[in-house]
């Protein structure tokens, strides 16, 4: 039997920022710090002295973590781990060019960075020999190992940017940041569309009105675009060299290699993915969930296609779903979310013409008394119904500030007590926990309303269903 999960305030608020003074104070940057010559001694405008700049390590450098590091060279790479250095090597210099051939500045300083940083295959060894060097540690592995990485960074009193979605459970969300508040570190979920000026724009068109009241939101993705649905192969092949699958496996329970999963298709696998409302909902949901204040569901239910695996075992996850949220708000109007993967898409608003765009791809629709707002992944290309709507508020106040050094580096300059992070643990935690609850829906059975206590963060009506907030971990890896 699995205990609750500890309570948290069920309101994400926006954390402080540390000061410049407090951030040079930390042991691994105090003794550096006191010999540092100023600014203006060491170079002119533009220049950006070593004060200035953040030690980062790297967890999982190929992939989504050399696109996120492509955004941060102008900071010191010092570090990086990885369990396949070919499949890193291959993905920097791969985009070292674009289809034109034409430079990509960024990638080829990337390349020159990552050259000039040690390496290591377990991300343990790596905090535990460079603690005293790096400041900050990004995580970018399979989701499976982004609890364990981060918590560790964290407790080390580094600042952590990881990718989405920020864990791989529900309970690992609460846990991160929780300890983030406890060590007052900065913190940052990799769905860079919370940086974005469309986004934020369609956020201020809800908050002024444009809508009206919103009671539905509609959430779709034509995710996954990876094998689901299917059975594990029950053949073990073995790993190719240099790719370390033992370490790989991290916190997971032991199962034999299979070349379908490194390194994009582990994303449909149970064992190490959380599908495709993991894999994109903190993309999609995000705008939804912040532009209408949801907070916790107060229920989630999910059916859909089939889990892979052969009878007693589930392997991958179904190739479409559809969850049901519901939020109470607080008293307030509630709203209640769906979402939709696999291809599905909701149906059209009446007040929305047949001929006007949406994109299977992906994106969001909120349903308002007044009309209907519509917008593609990360918040792109907002766009209002009835179309008169739009001109109506084209001039609406802006409300909240654009981020034009991007996601990333906000993250960055905010580890150096220039500004906030945009999307903290405080607020993507619950964010998390909202999206990996219609998992544990389908974990559970189809159709079954399953009703959330969000402050003592466990499952009401059905004792069993608490077992999924969870996952074991193996020796050697903790939370």
């Amino acid at each position: 039997m699995h205990t609750p999960l500890p309570a948290s305030s069920p309101s994400p608020s926006t954390p402080r920022s540390i000061s410049r003074r407090t951030f040079l104070g930390r042991a691994a940057a105090g003794a550096f710090a006191a010999t540092v010559l100023p600014r203006h001694v060491l170079g002119g405008p533009g220049f950006q002295a070593p004060s200035d700049t953040l030690n980062i390590a790297v967890v999982g450098a190929g992939g989504r973590g050399a696109s996120v590091m492509s955004a941060l060279t102008s900071e010191n790479i010092v570090a990086l781990c990885d369990v396949d250095f070919g499949y890193v090597q291959r993905t920097v210099e791969g985009r070292m060019t674009d289809q034109q051939g034409t430079p990509r500045p960024e990638y080829v300083a990337l390349k020159d960075a990552y050259d000039g940083a040690t390496r290591y295959a377990d991300f343990r060894e790596m905090l535990d020999r460079e603690g005293r060097t790096i400041d900050a540690v990004v995580v970018a592995t399979p989701d499976h190992v982004h609890a364990v990485a981060a918590a560790m960074a964290m407790r080390m009193g580094k600042h952590v940017y990881c990718e989405k979605p920020l864990t791989y459970s529900v309970h690992e969300a609460r846990r991160l940041r929780e300890i983030a508040a406890e060590m007052n570190v900065v913190t940052q979920m990799g769905n860079q569309g919370h940086s974005g000026d469309d986004g934020r724009r369609l956020l201020e068109w809800v908050w002024a009105g444009a809508i009206g009241p919103v009671h539905e939101a509609h959430i779709w993705t034509n995710r996954p675009i990876w094998p689901q649905g299917i059975a594990y192969p029950d053949r073990p092949e073995t790993p190719p060299p240099g790719f370390d699958w033992d370490l790989y496996l991290g916190p997971a329970t032991s199962i034999p290699y299979h070349e379908g999963i490194h390194p994009f298709a582990w994303r449909g696998w149970v064992h190490f993915g959380t599908g495709a409302l993991g894999d994109m909902g903190a993309h999609l949901i995000d705008h939804a969930y912040w532009a209408l204040d949801l907070g916790y569901p107060t229920s989630v239910e999910a059916a859909g296609s089939p889990f892979g695996g052969p009878r007693g075992r589930v392997d991958s996850y179904p190739l479409a779903t559809i969850v049901h949220y519901e939020f109470a708000r607080g008293g307030r109007d509630p709203v209640r979310l769906t979402w939709y993967d696999g291809g599905l898409l909701p149906a059209r608003p009446a007040v929305m013409p047949a001929d006007a765009p949406i994109d299977r791809g992906g994106g969001g629709m909120l349903i308002g008394e007044k009309g209907v707002l519509v917008y593609d992944t990360y918040g792109y290309n907002p766009r209002l119904y009835p179309q008169e709507l739009e001109e109506a508020y084209r001039d609406a106040p802006q409300m909240l500030p654009r981020v034009p050094e991007g996601h990333q580096m906000a993250w960055a300059n905010a580890c150096k007590g220039l500004g906030e992070p945009t999307c903290p643990f405080e607020y993507a935690g619950p964010l998390t926990e909202t999206m990996l609850l219609g998992v544990v829906a389908l974990r559970t059975g189809y159709g079954e309303k399953l009703m959330w206590d969000g402050l003592a963060g466990r499952i009401t009506n059905n004792e069993e269903a608490n077992q999924y907030l969870h996952r074991e971990y193996r020796e050697g890896y903790a939370l």
